[in-house]
């Protein structure tokens, strides 16, 4: 009786498996079948229709290709725009776990422009880092700001990055002591939600703070200025990644609570001007300054990429005559290798300077005019690990920001889809479905760990030194290597301004 059962239950399963072979056999003949027909009778993609049906994989395997070979492919030092190593080091930091690495460093000093820091012969015995002090901002302002932290977050808005992203930056910020930046969308209850010293940017469409006509709002400005979290006020002329291009977030992005935040119709693509309309000068943008800074008593500056040298002098000479009262406080510079949401390839690969040659530029100028103690030189593009920041400091940064490196502690994993409503980490999109995956609490940690170990770490090379504060970091503590295969100093590399003290 029992062999019995058995036998008719085996018989059902095999005759249910071979049915279920029988349908999936035929309907993926009939999928290929349409597909056959569809490929050889459109005209859009020859190889598919010269070669129907297997010519699809060609674009199955292109579009796999990006992450193949940043998986499985490129070698640890190599992948652009972050390597492996880099990331790596962001994500042990986040996690606040072990970061030491044995045997040797996999990173090649060969290279010209390779950057080797010069250690002292007798380091302090007390310690193994160096704490930074707090630095004033805005000495003419009613309300100067002193942060602590060197390392902040850069500017990324409510809509380019998610809810739950603003709200792990807002709560990490808190934790960490840095300031967050709330990018040119304009300030969000999220933003404010964890607590954070917040920089209101002003983009080129003065979200936030624009009137009917999209003009500059003096009770907006006074109406934000009003809340104790906000510290600085950041006037965008540009940004690394897209100079000359203003901020594009994708229709599908703007939700009604953003569009309502932006003050711009739901479901349409918010693309900003390339600039300030009634910004057609340096002349224009001090008096611009000027006036945010009267409105609100907070410090006030600009953030822009530059292209050559004749920006910063001509921007100096203005200054000084009309006195070191109207200068910015702070100058925000951006790298050509800047990050963006979404910007145009030609941009993005060719257009502006970086920050190795334009930091040096502008620290030169303000050095050679006098300015450099009046106004705070703000370092942004591509500064996620320490060595970037501690020589941005050797060069003359007081400050600097990321963007893409508190991403990679909310646990970005360069996927490359920000500039679309998919990412898989629930960073850069809109979806709720994928923002369930980003866990405010545990990411807002992470944000806190990777700071304090930003600053931790940039104390270390400022020790080794022999230096007592990371921003006493100068020029001839750091070398680059050159084409010959030697090195030789950025005092050298970079010479001062004959006045600089």
């Amino acid at each position: 009786m029992e062999f019995s059962r058995l036998h008719h239950y085996v018989q059902v399963v095999t005759t249910l498996l071979v049915d279920g072979f029988v349908i999936g056999f035929t309907a993926l003949i009939i999928a290929v079948i349409v597909m056959y027909i569809a490929d050889i009778t459109q005209t859009s993609h020859a190889i598919r229709r010269n070669y129907p049906v297997v010519g699809r994989f060609r674009y199955l395997f292109e579009n796999m290709g990006e992450f193949f070979r940043q998986y499985f492919f490129a070698q640890d030092r190599e992948e652009l725009p972050f390597n492996r190593a880099e990331r790596a080091w962001v994500y042990r930091s986040a996690k606040n776990v072990d970061s030491t690495v044995a045997f040797g460093s996999t990173r090649s000093l060969n290279p010209p422009g390779t950057v080797i820091f010069s250690n002292t012969a007798f380091p302090k015995l007390t310690g193994d880092s160096v704490d930074s002090q707090e630095m004033e901002i805005g000495p003419h302002c009613r309300e100067p700001y002193r942060p602590l932290s060197i390392f902040n977050i850069s500017a990324m808005s409510y809509g380019a990055i998610s809810k739950p992203a603003i709200l792990a930056l807002s709560k990490g910020a808190k934790m960490a002591g840095c300031w967050i930046n709330t990018g040119e969308g304009g300030l969000s209850p999220f933003h404010l939600q964890g607590g954070a010293d917040i920089v209101m940017q002003i983009g080129t469409a003065k979200y936030g703070v624009r009137d009917q006509e999209g003009k500059l709002s003096d009770d907006k400005l006074r109406e934000i200025s009003a809340i104790a979290q906000v510290k600085m006020f950041e006037l965008k002329l540009s940004q690394g990644a897209k100079p000359g291009k203003g901020g594009m977030l994708p229709g599908e992005k703007v939700s009604e609570e953003i569009a309502a935040i932006r003050g711009i119709p739901e479901g349409q693509d918010s693309i900003s001007p390339n600039r300030h309309p009634e910004i057609d000068s340096v002349e224009d943008l001090l008096d611009t300054i000027e006036h945010i800074r009267d409105i609100t008593g907070k410090p006030t500056g600009f953030k822009i990429v530059l292209g050559d040298d004749h920006f910063a002098e001509e921007l100096c000479m203005a200054i000084n005559a009309r006195g070191v009262a109207s200068a910015p406080d702070f100058i925000t510079l951006d790298s050509a290798d800047g990050g963006t949401g979404a910007a145009p390839q030609s941009l993005i690969d060719y257009m502006g300077l970086p920050l190795r040659e334009s930091l040096p530029i502008l620290a030169n100028s303000l050095i050679k005019h006098n300015l450099k103690r009046r106004i705070r030189v703000i370092a942004s593009g591509k500064l996620v690990d320490p060595a970037s920041v501690a020589w941005a400091l050797c060069l003359g940064a007081d400050f600097a920001v990321s963007a893409r490196g508190f991403m990679f502690a909310l646990g970005c994993i360069q996927a490359l889809q920000c500039n679309k409503n998919s990412c898989p980490t629930g960073i850069t999109t809109n979806n709720p479905s994928l923002q369930k995956g980003l866990v405010v609490s545990d990411k807002a940690e992470r944000v806190k760990n990777y700071c304090h170990n930003m600053n931790y770490e940039v104390g270390v090379i400022a020790h080794a030194c022999g230096v007592e504060e990371p921003r006493r970091l100068s020029r001839h503590h750091a070398r680059v290597v050159t084409d010959t295969g030697q090195s030789i100093s950025l005092k050298e590399l970079h010479k001062l301004p004959i006045n600089a003290d």
